[in-house]
């Protein structure tokens, strides 16, 4: 799960500081300016369209001189620096600019490099998080239809086993119900401008606004406290061994009615989620505290150079990741892993809750009442039943009447 981290993470890198570094590494020729005195031809024009790295070196360093036209009064001339030369130092970030307090983030007057994440935000994010979502939810009715509802396909011993304790499905519904809001004020965020605004109108969306904000900023803090939680609960129990092979090879036995493969307390499908949301849950918790905190806790620009030196970027030919960022540039980075990730665990709880609720019979006492049927723990969960049967049966009756 680390390397699938790992290269999400490079996989960004490469494909959203394209438009800050580098879209096109192929080397173009030289470019002659001559004809424009040294300004911008349609050369220069074709290859930005075309997404191809240029040489801007030329508008780099035409930001004025010191010497030049003398500055005569007000009304007189700006000396050897016009307008479109200070505003030209602004965007490259080579203005001398003085702040009286605000430090960097304040000296950033014009950046953009921004304008990727802006387009990335009204465009590819909503098209991955609309396709994401639907596409989950049309493949589980399709199973649905075609599998239906998983049976306890034995007879009922009207016997319960405990599978969990209160303060594990304390952990584990914390957790739930404190994700399950922080993804639909997220989505909120993401789609209310295109959705609910021209539906309630500017006032009805402010106000929800405000609160999905609200939620979301402070419920952040009980899904950290989930999130610790059920990794210091179900680490030891969630460890790949080779039953996991079986159950795998079998898949799960969830297409053949008759086939119950063995597993442990958690069965390699479980132990997929469970890293899934260990892992990514705290890389989205990582760069939400990062958001809520902006320009305190950059992220990316130190990532960048990691990746760098590890030479992963130079491996797949797009030479090294600009770790150069701004203090903007890095929320943008934060924003968007949060986004993509969040995304993605999304749609990994969506396809756990279905199989948890009307999915599976059975399946949802677990993290209700805390105990389930001993036939079903049979069926789904055998080498674990076995484990705790042979427990209670050795320990002392006293213990067992306690």
């Amino acid at each position: 799960m680390i390397r699938i981290l790992l290269g999400l993470i490079l996989s960004l890198g490469l494909v959203l500081s394209a438009p800050v570094s580098a879209q096109d590494n192929s080397p173009n020729p030289p470019n002659d300016r001559t004809s424009t005195g040294g300004a911008q031809n349609l050369q220069d024009i074709l290859d930005r369209q075309n997404q191809k790295r240029i040489d801007d070196q030329f508008r780099r360093d035409a930001t004025g001189a010191e010497e030049g036209a003398p500055a005569i009064d007000q009304l007189g001339t700006l000396g050897g620096a016009s307008d479109s030369d200070i505003w030209r130092a602004y965007r490259y970030g080579s203005a001398d600019v003085r702040v009286s307090g605000g430090g960097d983030v304040a000296k950033t007057v014009m950046q953009s490099g921004g304008m990727w994440w802006l387009k990335f935000r009204a465009t590819t994010l909503h098209t991955l998080m609309t396709y994401s979502i639907i596409g989950i939810l049309v493949l589980l009715a399709l199973f649905y239809l075609i599998r239906g509802k998983i049976r306890i396909s034995g007879g009922k011993t009207g016997r319960k086993v405990i599978r969990f304790k209160a303060v594990e499905r304390l952990g584990h519904w914390t957790l739930a119900i404190s994700f399950i809001l922080l993804a639909l004020t997220g989505l909120f965020t993401l789609f209310g401008r295109q959705i609910i605004l021209p539906l309630l109108g500017r006032e009805a969306f402010s106000t929800m606004a405000i609160a999905a904000k609200w939620i979301h900023n402070n419920v952040a803090w009980a899904f950290i406290i989930g999130l610790v939680m059920i990794f210091v609960f179900w680490v030891k129990d969630n460890f790949p061994d080779k039953t996991d092979i079986k159950w795998i090879a079998q898949g799960g036995g969830i297409f053949n009615k008759n086939l119950h493969p063995p597993a442990k307390k958690f069965n390699a499908g479980q132990k997929v989620i469970f890293w899934s949301v260990v892992i990514f849950g705290t890389s989205v918790s990582v760069t939400g505290v990062s958001l809520l905190f902006p320009f305190q806790i950059p992220l990316f620009g130190h990532t960048f150079e990691i990746l760098n030196a590890m030479g992963l970027p130079q491996l797949v030919g797009f030479g090294e990741l600009n770790t150069a960022l701004t203090p903007q540039e890095d929320m943008q980075f934060a924003h968007v892993w949060h986004a993509l990730l969040a995304g993605l665990l999304i749609v990994i709880v969506i396809a756990h809750i279905y199989i948890g609720s009307v999915g599976m019979e059975g399946a949802f006492s677990a993290v209700g009442t805390g105990e389930v049927e001993e036939q079903w723990a049979r069926e789904h969960h055998s080498l674990w039943v076995e484990q705790v049967l042979a427990e209670e049966r050795a320990a002392p009756k006293d213990a067992q009447e306690v």
